[in-house]
């Protein structure tokens, strides 16, 4: 796992980069409006998660894992420690 500044600009988003087991990275986009900061993430800790997936050329990037109140997007999340990060409800 690497870390990213988060991103600020528009919506706010902490970044971070992870390595699938079968060695693909992708961006982690954690939507912070929605969903509270994972302040307690660690190099080398372990995540579940469910979300979109888009395809780039260095790996891919998984979004919209929270709460969607426009009904939109599928619900996402992501788990860590025990503890499901998807909406501040």
């Amino acid at each position: 796992m690497t870390f990213s500044t988060d991103d600020l600009q528009g919506a706010h988003y902490q970044r971070f980069l992870i390595e699938l087991d079968s060695g693909q990275t992708l961006l982690i986009a954690h939507n912070i409006d929605f969903a509270p900061r994972i302040d307690t993430l660690s190099l080398g800790d372990r995540i579940e998660f469910y979300g979109e997936y888009e395809w780039t050329e260095q790996g891919g990037i998984i979004h919209w894992m929270h709460y969607d109140p426009a009904g939109i997007h599928e619900d996402g999340w992501i788990l860590h420690d025990e503890f499901i990060y998807q909406s501040f409800n």
